[in-house]
């Protein structure tokens, strides 16, 4: 129930006091207010800013065609510049906004700070991209990217199995519990398999120069990289890496997505042949993901990431929660949506998606490549 709740009671009983002929308040002509909760300003903007052209379009498009069951969704989006407390007002925000359901955080930082405030507010939260652990934890709470564990798990399978690789060197952000998550499964499994990690090589938030870090992994017998980290960072790797002419293949998790973004022009061959891990490719032939980057394309100029995938499928698997609750109205059984979370399945443009009892997405990782300056599916 919506804080707003109380306040538009009293509202509603005051018309009927004094407008006779009015016989009810609310009812399907209100909104579903979406709220979301993201950086578009600061490092990670890109993610956000990306998560949020997505779940627009996706609003745009269930509205146009009628919205949920003759109720329209209203998208209220807070910019929280990638700050846990930054997020925590958001959130206070967005309830006082009248919030039926969450979308975010888009990082796992400010998600995790938030979790008190969803778990008592007992509204639906489903985080587009925040794949630390803890952001999911709440019987409320849902995700839609993979968990950092995974990533590490599904990396180390790929590079020993598929590529044939044994000896691995990482680098790694020490300050993100995103990097340092994934190194963590990535390290046991590979050495699980039989794998050696010959070196890692840790850089912080204020690296600007990671020429050090390249030279550290010449002096091994690396046969390739990691990278699991943002690909703002790793921009400024690459840059480094061709300075000093390592020619190692290199692997990176989602977060290396729109990596090309950060790697304009001639810049952009340094990251040929990078190798990541990704929920889902802009070139994929596939009808309805081609007409989504059609329309991203002709909105924001440049071909959509997976961060404004995972925000459009959100906003579709909210839509079939709703449907499978039987909502009619913005008056919303919290219990009732949250059940029907586990009991669906959509097909999104990150693949088939359902929910396993923790909340956890039940669907299959892709690999991508970048190949002449474009994103291509690899074999997986």
């Amino acid at each position: 129930m919506k804080r707003t709740f109380v306040k538009l009671v009293a509202v509603c009983l005051t018309l009927l006091m004094t407008l006779p002929m009015l016989s009810a308040c609310g009812g399907s002509g209100e909104e579903i207010v979406i709220g979301a909760i993201g950086p578009l300003t600061g490092g990670a903007a890109t993610y956000g800013t990306s998560v949020k052209n997505g779940i627009q379009i996706a609003v745009d498009e269930i509205n146009e065609a009628g919205g949920v069951n003759g109720v329209k969704l209203k998208l209220e989006y807070i910019d929280d510049e990638g700050d846990p407390a930054k997020a925590k007002t958001a959130f206070e925000n967005l309830m006082d906004k009248g919030m039926d359901v969450l979308i975010g955080c888009v990082t796992s930082g400010p998600s995790v700070a938030i979790n008190d405030l969803v778990l008592e507010e007992g509204i639906l939260q489903i985080t587009p991209s925040a794949s630390q652990k803890e952001a999911a934890q709440n019987p409320n709470s849902f995700r839609l990217c993979f968990t950092d564990p995974l990533q590490g798990t599904t990396m180390a399978e790929y590079a020993y199995n598929t590529l044939g690789y044994r000896k691995a060197a990482v680098v790694y952000n020490q300050d993100d519990s995103y990097s340092t998550g994934i190194l963590e499964t990535f390290r046991a499994k590979f050495t699980e398999l039989g794998g050696t990690v010959v070196v890692e090589a840790p850089f912080s938030n204020s690296t600007e120069d990671f020429s050090a870090h390249v030279t550290k992994i010449q002096d091994t017998d690396a046969d390739y990289v990691l990278l699991p980290f943002y690909n703002d960072m790793a921009a400024k790797f690459l840059t480094a890496a061709a300075a000093k002419s390592l020619s190692l293949p290199l692997i990176g998790s989602d977060g290396m997505d729109g990596i090309l973004n950060y790697l304009q022009g001639e810049d952009a061959k340094l990251a040929e042949g990078l190798i990541y891990l990704t929920p889902f490719i802009a070139s994929d032939p596939d009808e309805k993901i081609q007409k989504f980057v059609a329309t991203y394309t002709e909105r924001h100029g440049d071909a959509p990431d997976q961060f404004a995938a995972d925000g459009y499928d959100c906003v579709y698997v909210i839509k079939a929660a709703l449907e499978k609750a039987g909502v009619t109205s913005n008056e919303i059984d919290n219990a009732a949506l949250i059940a029907a979370m586990k009991e669906i399945t959509v097909d999104g443009l990150t693949g088939s998606v359902s929910f396993d009892e923790n909340g956890e997405p039940m669907k299959g990782a892709k690999f991508a490549k970048v190949e002449n300056g474009q994103y291509v599916a690899v074999q997986g």
